[in-house]
């Protein structure tokens, strides 16, 4: 987890980039977001790529090291398809299957076969085959086009799952198996789904969010009960959420602060465990300690932690169990860092709430928001 220290000149530096960085009124110019644990990327309509947010060790990639608190604009490509970003770490995909990393590296997480932290994004071997990618804290998963798995980075707790735990500093095939679905990765636990719906996971257990029934570590994958119509899964910091194609809400793990909605505080799961009797559930994130939901429709709806207004609802009281996010945003993709939450209109506006201190939400600023708040679509100021 990182959470630099902010000086008097750090937040006047942060206050001088917002003023000159150039917004328009826009309204829908985005299609991917994702939230890392202090700062958040973005890619728009045209193919840019767009980073704001806590930038230590580089993770925002526009070759510094210093926090942006508006967007601002990642090279010039337009060809970026896809990206994710972790505690220290943010990975992306090109149009052409090319994958690329900047950011932290000691653990070896962004693949490029060295331990040298990156300030702009570099390459990752040379195959353009890659479909999907997720990162946790310090180490990244990604899947092939041809349903191969793949690891790098961190492994203390098995996170990997390649039956060590010692590190890699380049991408390494976990298994033989061809017939990954999805991936998903937390601080240090990695869960995925098979193309037969079947549900795996492996990495640290201590909370039990493997799921496995147990609280000790899998090194390497392990199946999660017997049920094969699991549609997606989404990991927090040390707590799983998972969707099946029945449209039920499934969760498990940490339950420090309620995040896994089951109405309870403090009683952790090591075993799925089904969040009410709602099955018009569409859509998950989980963040450092909430969770953010949408229902068909649209609807959102948060539980867990809300000390920096991360639920969304215009307070900072803790919920377990779900409450509606009253803004109205037709939602089309949600995402959670360790504590702020981003979502993405249909229209393609962006909106943001939660902890701040970085310059997260992308509004120019280091003021935490309780509500969704709409951030201006920026442009190109060389």
């Amino acid at each position: 987890m990182n959470k630099p220290i902010k000086t008097l000149a750090s937040i006047l530096l942060i206050a001088m980039l917002a003023l000159s960085s150039t917004t328009t009124n826009a309204q829908g110019c985005f299609k991917k977001i994702a939230a890392g644990y202090n700062h958040t990327v973005a890619i728009k309509t045209d193919g840019s790529l767009w980073a704001w947010g806590c930038n230590l060790g580089g993770l925002l990639g526009d070759g510094t090291n210093t926090d942006k608190s508006s967007p601002v604009q990642i090279g010039t490509d337009t060809n970026w398809a896809n990206i994710v970003a972790g505690g220290s770490h943010t990975i992306a995909l090109k149009t052409d299957g090319s994958l690329w990393a900047w950011g932290y590296n000691a653990e070896g997480q962004l693949g490029d076969g060295t331990n040298f932290n990156k300030k702009s994004p570099v390459r990752i071997a040379t195959a353009t085959n890659w479909a999907t990618i997720a990162v946790g804290g310090n180490h990244t998963v990604a899947l092939k086009t041809d349903g191969s798995l793949w690891a790098w980075g961190y492994n203390g707790k098995g996170q990997l799952g390649d039956g060590t735990t010692t590190d890699k500093n380049s991408p390494i095939q976990i298994g033989r198996a061809t017939d990954w679905a999805t991936i998903a990765a937390g601080q240090y636990h990695t869960v995925a789904i098979k193309k037969d719906g079947s549900l795996w996971a492996w990495g640290y257990n201590a909370q039990g969010q493997v799921g496995d029934g147990t609280n000790f570590n899998k090194v390497s994958p392990v199946k999660i009960g017997k049920a094969t119509n699991w549609a997606s899964t989404v990991v927090g910091y040390n707590h799983t959420v998972a969707l099946k194609t029945d449209g039920s809400l499934w969760t498990w793990g940490n339950n420090e602060y309620g995040q896994l909605g089951d109405g309870s505080i403090t009683t952790q799961r090591n075993h799925p465990m089904r969040v009410c009797a709602a099955t018009n559930w569409v859509n998950i994130v989980a963040g450092g300690a909430h969770t953010v939901a949408m229902k068909k429709g649209g609807s959102l709806w948060s539980w867990g932690n809300n000390e920096y207004g991360q639920l969304g609802n215009g307070m900072n009281i803790g919920k377990n169990s779900p409450i509606k996010i009253n803004k109205a945003i037709n939602c089309a993709i949600i995402s959670a860092g360790l504590a702020h939450t981003v979502a993405l209109n249909a229209d393609g506006s962006l909106w943001s709430w939660g902890r701040n201190v970085s310059g997260q939400l992308g509004t120019g600023d280091t003021i935490n928001r309780y509500s969704p708040t709409a951030i201006a679509c920026p442009t190109f100021n060389p």
